[in-house]
């Protein structure tokens, strides 16, 4: 009998040097690098790592700032097609149909390090073009004089950006940059592995991480936190969505099995942006729920993922709840893109076998006798 494994849980399909995750220790590198130590540079550093495989030295990561300054302007017409999207339209909806019409009329071609920085470095301008359009507010050029992380909070708020605020985005999106073989990054793959180009495999990354069981959660992690409200109620709250069998938001993750280094070090984020009151219900909120979950369930101990801090941190912002996912694709573009890449550098298409369940020799009856 062929060994099923379903959602391809264990199964290695390649080897990478992009990413490893030690789900035991709690660990995520990238190429080489703890993340830890990533987190304290730029993003635009990181993205040519991830790229790359190297830092960048001091005259690339000159010439990569400059690139994304040119490359994060959107033609006029992509404005218009962003406003003519449904108001109701999904941000990653609105994301994978702008991202899709880019590589439009283009040449099908190999995926190459041009398509990757264009549409990372493209990315936030959409999503803030998007959020300014649905709220009625004018659109706000990309600033020559920002990185990417303060021009990001510029033209989502239209303020000069606050450091603190600008310096909690770099951080975050250094770490939600890459992760693995996850759902959309496998997805991403698969699309390359057919040879097509880099935007039908970024769009189709989007795709899959519109799903709340991968990129979608931080909005309700946000929703959990304000509709508890305050420290006293967290309990009762919890305990009424854990006898509906609810799953709460936030918590456990496929690979890790201790704590998730990326909420580590946004919980530490959130400290110096969050506001203090909202701050400590999250973290009442954190301690409250792990000690019950692990009372209801003390054989599977699980922990704070990504997700939960996450929520925080983008709230601290001041970027609202349906953009909290859109942001983490203007992140994880780069793993995409750096993942596309290595797939056509040494390719063979990805074709896995399914075993069949259904019924055999069945006769086909005239219509009258159906």
């Amino acid at each position: 009998m062929p060994i099923i494994a379903r959602g391809l849980e264990n199964v290695i399909v390649d080897t990478s040097s992009i990413c490893h995750i030690d789900g035991t220790a709690g660990r995520l590198i990238y190429r080489g690098y703890d993340i830890n130590d990533l987190v304290s540079l730029s993003f635009e550093e990181v993205a040519f790592l991830l790229w790359n495989g190297e830092l960048p030295t001091g005259k690339q990561l000159a010439d990569l700032q400059e690139r994304f300054k040119q490359e994060r302007i959107i033609p006029e017409a992509t404005k218009e097609w962003i406003s003519r999207l449904p108001p109701t339209s999904n941000p990653l909806d609105a994301l994978r149909t702008i991202i899709s019409m880019m590589g439009a009329g283009l040449p099908l071609t190999k995926p190459n390090i041009d398509n990757a920085i264009s549409i990372t470095a493209k990315i936030s301008t959409i999503n803030a073009a998007l959020y300014r359009i649905r709220n009625n507010k004018s659109l706000i050029d990309p600033d020559q004089r920002y990185n990417h992380a303060e021009n990001y909070v510029h033209m989502m708020t239209g303020e000069n950006p606050d450091h603190k605020k600008a310096e909690a985005l770099n951080k975050y999106l250094i770490l939600l940059a890459d992760h693995g073989m996850n759902a959309s990054t496998f997805t991403a793959r698969v699309v390359a592995s057919t040879l097509s180009d880099m935007y039908s495999s970024v769009t189709a990354a989007i795709c899959a991480l519109k799903g709340p069981l991968h990129g979608g959660a931080p909005g309700p992690v946000l929703r959990m936190l304000q509709e508890i409200g305050t420290p006293d109620q967290a309990e009762a709250w919890i305990k009424r969505e854990l006898d509906a069998d609810r799953r709460l938001m936030g918590f456990g993750h496929r690979v890790y099995r201790t704590t998730d280094p990326r909420a580590e070090i946004l919980r530490s984020v959130a400290s110096v942006t969050a506001d203090r009151k909202f701050l400590n219900l999250a973290e009442h909120v954190e301690q409250t729920a792990l000690h019950m979950l692990h009372e209801l369930r003390p054989r599977k101990r699980l922990y704070t993922n990504v997700e939960f801090y996450s929520a925080v941190v983008m709230h601290s912002i001041g970027f609202p709840p349906d953009m909290f996912t859109a942001t983490f694709a203007a992140s994880r573009a780069v793993g995409w893109s750096a993942n596309v890449l290595e797939q056509v550098a040494n390719n063979r298409l990805i074709r896995p076998e399914i075993e069949y369940t259904g019924p055999l020799n069945k006769t086909v009856k005239p219509l009258p006798e159906r």
